[in-house]
């Protein structure tokens, strides 16, 4: 491993570093003693407290160990520098500076990548819906992007994978955690298979903010959003807020005016959001 990526999974581990800090040891390189405040100061602008801070906790673990622990475990390390970072993250706001994946790393690299996220309480017409949908789209080697929750997230996993195509699970907290704890076979068959991506170390645990913070790592690896039933107040309209804002397409399923599953995806075909009949619809956005 290289001393910059070294150094970052060193601070990575430290509370008091953000992802400002991170970036910007991603822009001007290595620095040569990571665990110097001065150094710390000068170099990451921390304040002398927080330098102090993360000095401290430095020499309560070893980098090296964990790094270990970490590739037995078949997890790889992926800074912002790395050939393989998505380029489509880069240019996102609060570009995620380290990636921690498992499973097929060719994924990463997919021409064509579609998210597809929604309700995590859903109904018949939702599953209809994807079962409906991922065939085509699976067809046309387009790779499948969501966040493994409940619900829509995980049939559009599990689906894509029983018809042979391949799929991204972007999750909340670290690897070491998957939730909700009823998915880790799915996780693991992903890992294995397919690949999954944390932006944070994985013994850290999913914290309530990591998961509306995570959707923006889920459209921006994504050229776009798809929406399958959500509320008025669903998630889901984050993800595809991100994706407006990251210059990303945003589609919609209609579905029945009595139904409060589609309310929020009612909601986005008014603002603009394409509305999706039959995959021929995405099709006819991106391949003409």
């Amino acid at each position: 491993m290289d001393k910059l990526t070294y150094q970052l999974v060193q601070l990575h581990h430290c509370s008091g570093i953000t992802w400002r800090h991170l970036e910007r040891l991603c822009s001007i390189g290595p620095i040569k003693d990571v665990t110097e405040i001065n150094t710390l100061i000068k170099q990451l602008h921390l304040n002398k407290d927080t330098a102090t801070l993360v000095r401290d906790q430095m020499s309560q673990f070893s980098t090296t160990q964990l790094i270990e622990r970490y590739k037995q475990s078949g997890i790889h390390i992926i800074s912002m520098n790395h050939p393989l970072y998505p380029p489509s993250l880069k240019h996102i706001y609060e570009p995620p500076p380290m990636l921690y994946v498992k499973g097929n790393l060719q994924l990463l690299q997919s021409p064509i990548k579609l998210a597809i996220v929604g309700a995590r309480v859903h109904d018949p017409y939702g599953v209809q819906a994807l079962k409906t949908l991922i065939p085509e789209l699976v067809e046309k080697n387009i790779c499948i992007v969501s966040g493994l929750a409940r619900g829509i997230d995980r049939l559009a996993h599990e689906i894509t994978i029983n018809y042979g195509g391949k799929t991204i699970g972007v999750i909340a907290g670290g690897l070491y955690h998957i939730y909700p704890k009823e998915h880790y076979a799915l996780a693991d068959k992903m890992a294995q298979e397919h690949l999954l991506i944390s932006e944070y170390p994985p013994i850290v645990p999913p914290k309530k903010w990591h998961f509306p913070k995570r959707n923006r790592i889920i459209s921006g690896l994504s050229r776009g959003v798809l929406v399958v039933q959500a509320r008025e107040r669903s998630g889901s309209l984050i993800t595809a807020d991100y994706a407006i804002d990251q210059g990303r397409d945003v589609f919609a399923i209609p579905g029945p005016i009595t139904s409060p599953l589609t309310a929020g995806t009612h909601l986005l075909i008014q603002q603009g959001a394409k509305l999706v009949h039959s995959p021929q619809d995405i099709f006819d956005e991106w391949f003409y």
